[in-house]
């Protein structure tokens, strides 16, 4: 007896699924044990008892296994299911916490690591640009959906322009006091996205506020 086609690629899915997060969650245990530098592609995909040929079926480069993450794709998909009569920054806001909510212990330690390793190896970084450009492809589709427009459309791009940039403003250390804590990592990001929401007001220093 066959299966049926619906229940076989469920199926497939949910294989490519567990064999896409093990290359990741041993990419980056040994990123962490043997340094990003020192750890090859060929050790991950024999760590995740994979081929090398099957890693970049999964991640185009071995920078791509510390970008490529399901946080942006279980945001967007909450994003969908925000209420319509939310506007897009309010969406993204309420669907960032959504997807916050989601994500278990280990999700947020592997979120912290692939931050730092973001942060300190240029070749990452470098690849971040390309990630950057993807994302916010996706949030101007995402917007474009809500208000019926088209994802080219300049104020779709630059709204979703305006996110990835509240977003990184909030994530990157930019003094001494960037908590080592993911979790306020995040109450960052939403003081980011809520301060947006406002149209970005500075505090009038003439006025001692």
């Amino acid at each position: 007896m066959t299966q049926a086609p619906e229940r076989a690629n469920g199926l497939r899915e949910r294989k490519k699924a567990r064999t896409r997060a093990a290359i990741r969650q041993h990419a980056l245990r040994l990123f962490l044990a043997h340094g990003y530098s020192a750890t090859t592609v060929e050790q991950i995909a024999e760590a995740a008892e994979v081929s090398p040929a099957t890693f970049f079926r999964y991640f185009p480069t071995k920078e791509d296994v510390v970008l490529q993450d399901d946080f942006d794709i279980i945001a967007l998909a909450e994003m969908e299911a925000q209420p319509p009569e939310l506007g897009p920054i309010a969406a993204f806001r309420a669907a960032a916490a959504s997807a916050r909510a989601q994500l278990s212990a280990e999700d947020l330690d592997s979120f912290a690591t692939t931050t730092h390793l973001t942060m300190t190896i240029p070749e990452i970084r470098a690849r971040a640009l390309d990630e950057l450009v993807r994302t916010i492809d996706a949030i101007s589709a995402a917007i474009a959906r809500r208000t019926g427009g088209s994802p080219d459309d300049f104020a779709a791009r630059n709204m979703a322009g305006a996110v990835i940039g509240v977003v990184l403003a909030a994530t990157m250390p930019w003094d001494a006091a960037w908590p080592a804590d993911i979790g306020e990592v995040f109450d960052r990001i939403d003081a980011g996205l809520a301060h947006l929401e406002a149209g970005l007001p500075l505090p009038d220093r003439a006025a001692g506020l």
